[in-house]
């Protein structure tokens, strides 16, 4: 049974199970240390700010920071005193509306004063204290000895943030790394996939599909691994390190704050059902648009000839408008929950918090501190940050989610096995025993096929179009195996051999010769360390191909763009034949490599053809049958059945099909010229 996409997804991101923990508890220590804020503004507040108005002590001496003067009296905050201050009084430093007072006595906490018509006392419901109402100056000398402790908070503070922030980048760093490793890592898997799928998947499926997959696909994937997958890890321990925090603070209202979590979860997972079904719409159909592309630039020459713009631009913008409907509906669907969903989570919660604190003062069932009330609405407010941030980040969530689906229906898809045993060079003995072959269920393309190829001989293969010549080439390589029969190589069939070992000692050379990009050089050579320079450029000679390479400015090591297209064909396929003799092997394919050339290029190739021919198996597929006439031996085909075989003159004399294709030609040669 196969995991689950979300499943697959941890997978890789614990490839690095060091560089994750580290990432990790950087980013709890730095969130641990960016919390304690409100509960060092609680300090302050409750305190060195609000706490200042409390009961202050008369003492004897003035002998320490906490202690100041007034008229002539020393005050001293009672939660202050120490053993040895000696108390002679009690006073009150307290705030009514907006102006401070010094009452006589202990005036007991969260009473409702009131100042007396004569401004001399304060009364309260109960009871009346003289007091003395003061000026700003004299107010202010109560906030001196709080200046001290205040700074030292403060400092404290920025020191914390100060090594928060260092964590912090650590946490960022290693997150940001290890998302771009896993990226890597994935790239890597769909490559080495794409490169082991058999020959009949790339047939099926267009070449635009493929790239959207391998491209558009793992770039939606690095973005959840780079900036999804932050924000998510980020917002859990802030949110959890938060809840913490409120618990410290009071465990009921955190328990009420905790209830909006369910909510959230609920959320995301009917955003979920929605948001997957739009985005498997959308990524589908932008694997459409690539084939599209792909497919127009390949044939433009083709649709401009046949002046078919208009009916292709139909067709693009019909994908087009589809994809941009389901575009819409996803905006609608982000724009109708994110900013709305978090609004309505913040509104519920301040809404429970002024009732939770409301109905606690009221009652007089606790008495809530202004550092407190601080506290929590600051908790509250950063608890939503992280929220906002994750349901933001909810739609590329999604979009990464379902490109991991198509990704990994890639990476599942059946490989063929690539094992590297070597086998000893072959001579070169190519049969095919009753061989019946059909690219899909209930077609037969060749029939009970059997021939012989003796080590070092040319076997030419020549019929009309569809007639299995290409057919016998894809077995012989093993890009499909046969339905029944045996395709042996010095009598060993091969599928007792591994695909690798098969090609092993083959090479072909193909009627359009791909070009790759890079140099002359590395076109012959592909790379292999086992094929030298001196090596390569020997192969070039051998071929003719030195001719038009020397007279380039850097010669051998010219720079090659896509595909070639600064060669001519005929120059292409002297590269290519230079690149199967520098392989060296015991088996050489032609496929209609002299299809596509001019008479004079054919002179060439034909040179090229009989160095290659030196010493080797040579199976040729062709077109023009004036380069096969020294061939050993000439098969027909007919709809997958061999009807004639023998040498060139041979069947000239037999005057049946080879007959009557070779005087086709010569005709048309003749009405030519």
């Amino acid at each position: 049974m196969k995991a689950s996409v979300e499943k697959r997804l941890l997978r890789y991101l614990f490839i690095n199970k060091q560089t994750i923990t580290f990432a990790l508890i950087a980013l709890i220590i730095a969130v641990a240390l960016e919390l304690t804020g409100p509960f060092i503004a609680k300090q302050v507040i409750d305190r060195h700010i609000v706490g200042v108005q409390t009961e202050w002590a008369t003492v004897t001496n003035n002998n320490d920071n906490d202690t100041i003067e007034l008229n002539d009296r020393y005050l001293k905050r009672a939660d202050r005193l120490d053993e040895d201050d000696v108390v002679t009084g009690t006073v009150t430093f307290v705030q009514v509306n907006r102006d401070y007072y010094l009452a006589e006595g202990k005036v007991p906490v969260g009473e409702t004063l009131r100042v007396s018509e004569d401004g001399q006392s304060l009364m309260s419901e109960s009871e009346n204290f003289q007091a003395e109402k003061l000026s700003a100056g004299t107010a202010a000398n109560f906030f001196t000895p709080e200046v001290q402790p205040i700074m030292l908070w403060l400092a404290l503070y920025l020191g914390l943030i100060l090594i928060a922030s260092v964590f912090q980048y650590l946490k960022t760093y290693l997150l940001q790394v290890h998302a771009n490793k896993i990226i890597q890592t994935m790239r890597n898997d769909v490559f080495e996939t794409v490169e082991r799928l058999p020959m009949r998947y790339f047939v099926n499926m267009p070449a635009g599909k493929i790239l959207a997959r391998v491209t558009n696909d793992t770039e939606a994937i690095k973005e959840l691994y780079v900036r999804v997958l932050e924000t998510f890890v980020n917002g859990f321990i802030y949110m959890a390190g938060i809840i913490i925090a409120l618990y410290l603070l009071n465990p009921t209202l955190a328990t009420m704050s905790l209830m909006l979590l369910p909510l959230l979860m609920l959320f995301m997972k009917f955003y979920k059902a929605y948001a997957g079904k739009y985005n498997e719409v959308i990524r589908s159909v932008n694997s459409d648009i690539n084939a599209s592309i792909n497919e127009s630039i390949q044939t433009m020459p083709i649709i401009q000839a046949f002046r078919r713009t208009n009916d292709r631009a139909n067709e693009f913008e019909q994908l087009n408008d589809k994809h941009y409907r389901y575009q819409k509906k996803m905006v609608a669907l982000s724009a109708l929950t994110s900013y709305n969903l978090v609004n309505v989570l913040r509104g519920i919660a301040f809404l429970s918090f002024i009732w939770f604190f409301g109905n606690q003062s009221l009652t007089g069932t606790m008495l809530v501190s202004t550092g407190l009330l601080y506290a929590f609405v600051d908790y509250l407010t950063r608890l939503f940050e992280p929220m906002t941030q994750m349901v933001n980040q909810l739609p590329q969530l999604e979009q990464a989610r379902v490109s991991a689906g198509r990704v990994f229906q890639l990476l599942d898809e059946e490989t063929e096995v690539i094992e590297e045993n070597t086998l000893p060079r072959i001579k070169g003995d190519v049969r095919f025993d009753h061989v019946t072959f059909g690219y899909d269920k209930g077609e037969t393309i060749l029939n009970d096929l059997s021939f012989h190829v003796a080590p070092g001989e040319t076997t030419a293969f020549v019929g009309h179009t569809g007639s299995g010549k290409s057919s016998v080439m894809n077995l012989l390589f093993r890009f499909y195996d046969p339905d029944s029969g045996t395709v042996q190589l010095d009598g060993m069939d091969t599928q007792t051999l591994t695909r690798q070992q098969t090609r092993a000692h083959m090479a072909i050379v193909l009627q359009d010769p791909f070009i790759f990009t890079g140099t002359v050089l590395s076109n012959i050579t592909l790379n292999d360390p086992n094929i030298s320079r001196d090596k390569a450029i020997e192969a070039l000679k051998a071929v003719g191909a030195d001719r038009f390479i020397e007279k380039l400015p850097r010669q051998y090591d010219e720079p090659v763009g896509e595909n070639g297209n600064e060669f001519s064909t005929g120059q292409r396929q002297l590269l290519s034949f230079a690149r199967a003799l520098a392989f060296d092997p015991a088996i050489l394919i032609l496929d209609e490599a002299t299809a596509n050339i001019d008479s004079e290029t054919e002179m060439m190739i034909q040179e090229a053809m009989n160095v290659l021919s030196k010493g080797r198996t040579m199976l040729v597929i062709a077109h023009r049958l004036s380069t096969i006439q020294h061939a050993d031996q000439i098969i027909v085909l007919n709809k997958g059945e061999i009807i004639e075989r023998g040498t060139h003159l041979s069947l000239l004399n037999e005057k049946g099909s080879y007959y009557q294709m070779y005087k086709m030609q010569q005709a048309g040669i003749e009405e030519a010229m």
